[in-house]
């Protein structure tokens, strides 16, 4: 699905990261892989070499996507190795601090809030201008839970999701006649490092219901890896054309029947965030 293309992918050195990165080798592409800590890279450029066919290239730079400077040299780099960027996987995030508001390193909430949203917001606008000049590419970022719904006590995490989603809606919008389709992922309850922090933290941090609904996961394994890995390539593929401007969950979303129902999606506020009314919820009395 993706032979002879190539992409950036962020956060790539360990859990879903390098699990997106292994898909990508393995359906064709050649990739340029960022994370910040070089051992980690390391590891997975071996492997993913060893996965490659001949002419797959795998290169890897460390990068703190919160700085720009690194994000801008991060896709120089790439663009002078590569011809060009088909497809960028804004990976990289962190759950940040954990607690009440009032009680948070309010310097760690901002850290948390620059990886996990400016982050994604740089290499979204370094990778652009050579996308548009391409005459076309895919952005895919990751975002999850707390972009749905309230996340008591992981308030920097949950903010900076739902922005990320919004600020997916709305490149989508403005790049919609240059060919790039810009979509964000939910890719499930994973078992990676960051529910292992969360269950580490314990419940008086996170909240008693929020630990015990991550124990469950962890138990019960979490959704796997691959579902989330499957759905980054089918949306930096040629089969996901035209699909833009949406956020999809990787377990329940029937995403591989999309493409049949191109014209329906691009008419219709499906898999987006909105307001609910009222009326929607039987409430006649609250709005026009």
């Amino acid at each position: 699905m993706l032979k002879g293309r190539y992409a950036v992918i962020t956060g790539a050195g360990q859990g879903l990261g390098a699990e997106i990165a292994r898909h990508f080798i393995a359906a064709g592409a050649s990739v340029m892989l960022c994370g910040r800590n070089a051992a980690p890279l390391a590891t997975m450029r071996a492997e993913l070499l060893a996965m490659a066919a001949p002419g797959q290239q795998v290169l890897v730079q460390t990068a703190d996507v919160a700085v720009m400077a690194e994000v801008t040299a991060l896709v120089e780099t790439s663009l002078a190795a590569f011809p060009r960027i088909d497809a960028l996987v804004n990976n990289a995030g962190v759950y940040g601090p954990m607690g009440r508001l009032e009680d948070l390193d309010i310097e760690e909430w901002v850290q948390a809030l620059n990886i996990n949203l400016l982050g994604t917001l740089y290499c979204c606008r370094a990778v652009l201008p050579a996308m548009r000049a391409a005459g076309g590419g895919k952005i895919i970022n990751l975002s999850g839970g707390g972009a749905t719904a309230p996340l008591p006590r992981l308030s920097s995490y949950a903010a900076a999701k739902a922005a990320v989603v919004r600020l997916t809606e709305t490149l989508a919008l403005e790049t919609a006649d240059a060919g790039i389709d810009i979509n964000a992922v939910a890719p499930g309850a994973l078992a990676t490092r960051l529910l292992d922090e969360v269950i580490d933290a314990g419940p008086d941090r996170v909240g008693a219901d929020f630990h015990a609904r991550m124990l469950k996961v962890r138990a019960q394994g979490g959704t796997p890896l691959e579902v989330g890995a499957k759905l980054c390539v089918f949306l930096a593929s040629t089969q996901s054309n035209g699909i833009t401007g949406k956020l999809i969950s990787a377990p329940w979303d029937r995403w591989a029947d999309w493409p049949a129902h191109l014209d329906e999606l691009k008419r219709s506020d499906a898999y987006t965030l909105r307001r609910i009314t009222g009326r929607e919820r039987d409430m006649p009395w609250g709005d026009v």
